[in-house]
């Protein structure tokens, strides 16, 4: 049942302003309750587009530092070590803009029930800057990493040399490995090469673990030492048959020649015999431990023999190369000590008989430095002329001294003279021969 108008007219009299102000209040509350949403509406969208632009940033950074890593794992160029620390510098730019962007999310609760326009307006002008604070460092990471082109280039193309370099290394060790079970098939230990062939066991390792964690040249350096080793290793057992055989040669070889240098040295002693009884004891004494040198010697190659032959036989064939070559050695020395008793004495019979031919032999090697000397010149020069004048000398000394020797003269010290007029006249003729 509605009013009576009288009423409604009586209450606008007693409460004037009353019923336009009720009207008034009603109306304003759901305008303020629009506004207050659309606030946190474009706060909240502000909030997602700086996360956006955080993820962004963020993404920016990680593939930036992928690519310095990739850098600075094949490159330590001044320039290379110049990028990185200004990523790192950088990167000290992204955790400020990073803090702020975090500190601006805690401060301001867009879900709350409680937020009203003014905070919602507050929250969505602080996550704008940001926001931009975030683009702003995204940029300049951008720009830094349009100017690491050339470097990242540059270690690309290094970086593409490691996979061959290790795969021609991981070849050359299954190569290595093959080779020895070959050799082993065929009844060779070959333990010198498996040996050498497991120490590159780490050295492998350490090529499997990477560039990144090794750098890139010294990982290419590892490939390629371990590719030389592993290739050495491989030649050598392909050579152990070859080896074998050449081994059991030479001791074949020395054991031959052993035998020929121990009878030769039997005939030692009947030589200093004859150079005792002919002639005087300036002309065989430094001769006289010739027999028992060379019967040590001959033992003690003997010895060598059997310690090669044993070493062959275990297959350290390096062991045996070394004894034989010091076989080679002592029978080389034993047969120069009796050949030297038996040259000293054909030598001393030659001079005794007629020592004219020395004589003539050593001044016709004079005249001819002489006529060198005197080639296109009228007067010799001094330096050339006063050691041919000094060899003539000599040789006359020497030959005064063979004459007044009596029965028993000293051959041998003539010999020597002879020999050594002989070579300071060729040291005068090569002098010459150089200057002209």
């Amino acid at each position: 049942m509605l009013p009576p108008l009288s009423v409604f007219v009586l209450a606008r009299a007693v409460l004037p302003g009353a019923l336009p102000g009720a009207f008034a209040g009603g109306g304003t509350r759901p305008w303020r309750r629009g506004r207050t949403e659309d606030l946190r509406a474009a706060a909240q969208e502000a909030k997602d587009a700086a996360a956006a632009a955080f993820y962004e940033l963020d993404t920016t950074q990680r593939d930036l530092r992928i690519t310095l890593e990739t850098i600075g794992a094949a490159d330590d160029s001044p320039q290379a070590a110049r990028a990185a620390a200004e990523f790192a510098a950088l990167g000290r730019r992204v955790d400020e803009v990073s803090a702020s962007y975090i500190a601006a999310m805690d401060a301001h609760d867009l879900d709350s029930a409680h937020l009203d326009g003014d905070a919602a307006n507050r929250a969505r002008h602080a996550l704008i800057a940001a926001r931009n604070d975030l683009l702003k460092a995204k940029e300049e990471l951008e720009r830094f990493g349009r100017g690491l082109g050339p470097l990242q280039q540059r270690a690309e193309t290094q970086l593409a040399q490691v996979a061959p370099a290790a795969e021609r290394a991981r070849q050359a060790l299954r190569e290595a490995t093959a080779a020895l079970d070959e050799a082993r098939a065929a009844g060779l230990t070959a333990e010198e090469p498996a040996a050498a062939l497991a120490a590159l066991g780490p050295e492998l390792r350490l090529l499997n673990e990477g560039a990144g964690r090794h750098g890139v040249q010294p990982t290419i350096r590892r490939a390629e030492q371990v590719r030389s080793r592993a290739e050495a290793i491989a030649a050598e057992v392909r050579r152990l048959p070859e080896r074998a055989a050449e081994i059991d040669r030479r001791l074949s070889s020395l054991r031959t020649r052993a035998e020929a240098i121990t009878t030769r040295a039997g005939q030692v002693e009947p030589v200093l015999s004859e150079l005792r009884r002919r002639f005087s004891v300036a002309c065989w004494q430094d001769l006289q431990r010739v027999p028992e040198q060379a019967a040590e010697s001959v033992r003690q190659a003997q010895e060598a023999l059997r310690e090669a032959r044993q070493a062959r036989q275990e297959q350290r064939f390096a062991d045996a190369t070394a004894r034989l070559s010091t076989v080679h050695a002592l029978l080389g020395r034993t047969d120069e000590a009796v050949s030297a008793a038996g040259e000293r004495l054909r030598r001393l019979n030659e001079v005794s008989f007629d020592p004219k031919k020395e004589i003539e032999r050593t001044r016709f090697v004079i005249r001819d430095a002489q006529r060198l000397a005197m080639s296109g010149r009228s007067v010799p020069e001094p330096r050339h002329a006063r050691p041919l004048d000094a060899a003539v000398a000599r040789l006359e000394r020497a030959v005064a001294d063979l004459e007044g020797g009596g029965r028993n003269p000293d051959y041998w010290l003539f010999l020597n003279e002879t020999e050594a007029v002989r070579n300071a006249v060729a040291a005068v003729v090569e002098d010459i021969r150089a200057g002209r």
